[in-house]
Formats: C-alpha cells, sequence, structure tokens
C-alpha cells in the first residue's frame, strides 16, 4: 500500500503561497530528491499552471544546478491533474484525471510503489477532509505574508498531528514532517 503524502510550502503565519519564501539550492535539492522517490504527484489546475514554469528550464536551462535539477526532477515525475476546466495537459508527464479525487486516491493507495506526493493546496484540504493523507511535510518559510490564502482554510474537524521529524535547511526554512493521530 503507497503512502500518500502532503508535501507544501507556507509561511509563519500559514499562508500558502509558491512565491512568498525564497527557496535556495538546498531547498531545491531537498525537492529534487523527494520528486525522484515518488511515482506521482497530484495537481489541481491553480498548482499545475504555476508548475509548469519549470518546463522552460527544460527547453533552457538556467545555469543554476538546482534548479535545471530540480525542472529535470518535476518534468520526469507522472502528474496527475484534477480540474473541471483543463481539456488538455501540454505536459507529456501530465494527465487530467478523468475520476473524482476520493476514487483516484483510493486506488492509487491500493497499488504497490513509491509514495505519491499532493503539491496542491485544494487537493490537501479535499484529502484532509477524506482522511486520506498519511504524512504531511510542511517547509516553513521564516517570512510573515501577511495576505494571501491560509493553507487550511474552510477545515472545520480538529486534527491532532504527531511531530515525526524535523528538518532544518541554512537558510532558516524547516521541514514539519507530520502524521495524522486518532484522537
Amino acid at each position: 500500500m503507497r503512502k500518500i503524502i502532503a508535501a507544501i510550502n507556507m509561511t509563519l503565519d500559514g499562508v500558502f503561497d509558491h512565491t512568498a519564501g525564497q527557496p535556495d539550492e538546498e531547498i531545491h535539492q531537498h525537492y529534487t530528491e523527494l520528486l525522484r522517490e515518488g511515482d506521482a504527484i497530484l495537481y489541481g489546475r491553480i498548482t499545475y499552471q504555476l508548475m509548469q514554469y519549470w518546463q522552460t528550464l527544460i527547453k533552457n536551462p538556467s545555469g543554476e544546478k538546482s534548479m535545471d535539477d530540480f525542472a529535470i526532477a518535476i518534468d520526469k515525475i507522472p502528474k496527475i491533474v484534477f480540474s473541471h476546466t483543463l481539456k488538455n495537459t501540454d505536459w507529456d508527464s501530465a494527465k487530467l484525471s478523468n475520476q473524482p479525487i476520493e476514487k483516484e486516491v483510493l486506488e492509487l493507495k491500493q497499488q504497490s510503489g513509491a509514495p505519491i506526493f499532493v503539491g496542491s493546496r485544494s487537493l490537501i484540504i479535499q484529502l484532509m477532509k477524506l482522511n486520506l493523507i498519511d504524512e504531511y511535510q510542511f517547509c516553513v518559510y521564516p517570512v510573515i505574508a501577511g495576505a494571501g490564502l491560509p493553507l487550511f482554510e474552510n477545515v472545520n474537524d480538529r486534527t491532532v498531528f504527531k511531530l515525526v521529524k524535523t528538518k532544518t535547511f541554512s537558510g532558516g526554512a524547516v521541514i514539519l514532517y507530520y502524521e495524522p493521530k486518532s484522537e
């Protein structure tokens, strides 16, 4: 049975925003290695479209090794996109899901293989409400965004987590690894 791992960036004030933090070489290397360990990543339309930026570095490498390596890793990992508005994807390693998220994720969990990552705020909230996430990896940047979308918007049920590990980066970001804990 595969693990479903929510891996996402956030600020100290709980705002989800891929642009609020400043990922450095060390963080890019971490996520490159993480992506190499997974079988797929799940995205909603908005995050998928944001991540398409990395395709430009496949065609025109930046010369910054950590960014170029991340671009290769994100390009290779299969992406499953959940969208009601997209009709197709223009990324060879991406496909639109043709079934509801709960059904798709339950089928993925039942298969053997490496972890499946969830990289979109909206999907994390949906899967959290369905109790389908096995591990959360929150990369917390030492930044107060001051405004933006809170990561756990519209979550009304109490959820308790068990801290299983931390990883600190030299630039001050910290990844907190949590598992849901039954009360």
